[in-house]
């Protein structure tokens, strides 16, 4: 994923958009660059690396010009270098571009290109859309016109901004989002309402397959060219907190923000959840998809609901339904999880299942998004912005809505208590100082073990996945009663295990696990209500009902990870080589 911005107005643009940037730093962060307009000139500035250090070493905030385009870039096609960075110019340096997604039919288009004689100075495949761009514009015709055009020859799922000769911006979208910001001195195009909530609040959401044209006035297309309305609306205020405030990185302060996500997730939806719990209900089976984070959280909606609400919920991994598409049946209800609504392999097996004559749900962050508009019901996270690419408070939020599609579906036999779970949450989070004394023991270690049993099996597998993505160190979620069947081979002195252990039906039969491991010479890490002499290390988490511990565990797992990687000197706000959302497959 990459973050895109572009802005027309009466100011230098550079400024702004170097601001923007910075907000969706998230979406991408290997490279770094800008283009504006000034006269009859194009003007690129870019460079590898994050956006203040970019920003420092170009002075990109000095680059003048009222219309320009900016982007930062997570590395698809093409090593990370200056010449793959964005944006990109034509063979004329008469049209620069932006682009995020992927140009299915790159090659044949660039084979053609190169017989006509243009020249290719990077590995990526948005110097393709340039000079189609340039082509088609020179062979006559308007903006619009060398638009529609290109936009006729490409294939795949995507969006581009592109800055022409005296500052007119194009933009498109295919699938990936793009959206306009509206402002009284401009306008922007973005990729994230968080490249402009700090000047404006009303926003465009453009549909798909629309193109844009601003030159001084704001046109919206279809890909045939025919005029579209663009109905404004306001913004969600709580998209615009993004600032990490007094906490050192975004990944602490969104773990810290729990005690008040957890008790509102879904309450922004809540009519939403009720229709959900009928038409689960009727179908009387499920699939649930997810990638990454959102996955696990599926495994944990597959243990509640067949065990208090006795109805089948199957969970795929997005990227696999490709593979056995006819699982889906019509008919079938088919939940799909994801915290920006934007990852393609999701987007994609929601395809399918719509194809196959399936009920889409969504539990999605953003209601704006690709996956929102995909969906017949969507269920809001109510999360607000989550930075930090690796997912903290989004897990808990999709776990809170999972538990209360499955206490509709029960009738409300779990008895759930939000405020308490909290509550309790708050007093994990007033003393890190154990969880940050175990993470510097860490620092060494190359291989780490999560083990749990029934419900907390997803947990150890997410807690294994937080520990990978922000310290780099090997870790694996492991079913505690597998051990014996090819894990315990593994243990020895250089291991660390960590057992996720409250003191629930699952207690005894881990601890026994547990003694196995420390038989093995390995460390042991307990992470329970209850003390036991097995463990080495013991971090305390309160007393709770056994389906609510999930919440408790997870939290101080995320602590683990974030001060584990601050001791390997690890950015935990953005890991290398990922992205907060994969929007190519």
């Amino acid at each position: 994923m990459c973050s895109i911005i572009g802005f027309h107005g009466r100011q230098d643009a550079a400024p702004v958009i170097v601001k923007g940037l910075k907000r969706m730093e998230y979406r991408g962060y290997d490279s770094v660059g800008v283009a504006t307009s000034v006269g009859s000139e194009i003007r690129v500035k870019k460079g590898v690396g994050r956006v203040d250090e970019v920003n420092s070493s170009q002075e990109l905030y000095r680059m003048q010009g009222s219309a320009g385009i900016g982007h930062t870039r997570w590395a698809t096609h093409g090593g990370v270098t200056r010449q793959n960075a964005h944006p990109h110019l034509s063979n004329s340096g008469k049209i620069a571009i932006v682009h995020n997604g992927i140009v299915e039919n790159f090659e044949e288009l660039k084979e053609d290109l190169v017989k006509s004689g243009y020249v290719f100075s990077s590995q990526t495949d948005t110097e393709i859309i340039a000079n189609l761009l340039q082509r088609n514009h020179e062979e006559g015709g308007t903006v619009k016109e060398a638009m529609t055009r290109t936009l006729a020859q490409i294939r795949g799922d995507y969006t581009f901004v592109a800055i022409f000769e005296g500052g007119t911006l194009a933009a498109a979208r295919r699938q990936k989002p793009l959206i306009v910001g509206v402002d009284k001195d401009g306008y922007f195009l973005s990729s994230d309402v968080l490249g402009f909530i700090e000047t404006t609040d009303e926003a465009i959401y453009v549909e798909n397959e629309n193109f844009i044209i601003i030159d001084g006035k704001l046109g919206i297309y279809d890909f045939a060219g025919n005029p579209k309305n663009f109905p404004i609306t306001k913004i969600s205020k709580e998209f615009a907190d993004a600032y990490k405030g007094q906490f050192a990185h975004h990944t602490l302060k969104e773990i810290s923000e729990q005690p008040e996500t957890i008790p509102k997730a879904g309450d922004n939806t809540a009519d939403a959840i009720r229709e959900a719990v009928e038409c689960i209900k009727q179908a009387g089976r499920a699939y649930i998809t997810g990638s990454g984070t959102s996955y696990n959280a599926t495994l944990v909606a597959k243990h509640v609901i067949q065990k208090h609400a006795g109805v089948h919920m199957e969970p795929v991994i997005s990227s696999e339904l490709p593979h056995a598409p006819d699982i889906i049946k019509d008919g079938t209800v088919f939940i799909a999880v994801s915290q920006s609504g934007e990852s393609a392999d999701v987007l994609e097996a929601v395809r399918i299942a719509k194809l196959k004559g399936a009920k889409i749900i969504s539990i999605v962050n953003l209601l704006t998004s690709s996956l929102a508009h995909e969906s017949s019901i969507n269920i809001g996270m109510n999360c607000g912005p989550e930075i930090g690419v690796a997912a903290t408070k989004s897990f808990t939020a999709q776990l809170a809505i999972i538990y209360k599609i499955c206490n509709g579906l029960c009738d409300g036999v779990m008895k759930l208590d939000f405020d308490g779970a909290a509550d309790k949450i708050s007093n994990i989070l007033k003393d890190h100082s154990t969880v940050r004394g175990i993470a510097s023991e860490l620092r060494d270690v190359s291989d780490i073990y999560v083990l749990g049993r029934g419900i907390h099996h997803p947990i150890a597998m997410e807690a294994a996945l937080k520990i990978k993505e922000l310290t780099y160190i090997h870790a694996e979620g492991v079913p505690a009663g597998e051990l014996k069947h090819g894990p315990l081979a593994l243990m020895d002195e250089k291991v660390f295990a960590i057992i996720l252990n409250p003191h629930d039906s699952t207690y005894n039969d881990t601890l026994t696990s547990a003694t196995e491991i420390k038989a093995r010479n390995a460390k042991i890490i307990g992470v329970s209500d209850v003390h036991s002499d097995v463990y080495d290390y013991w971090i305390k988490i309160p007393k709770t009902d056994e389906s609510m511990y999930p919440m408790l565990e997870v939290v101080t797992m995320q602590l683990l990870a974030y001060y584990a990687a601050l001791e390997k000197d690890a950015d935990p706000d953005y890991p290398r080589n990922l992205a907060k959302s994969v929007t190519v497959r």
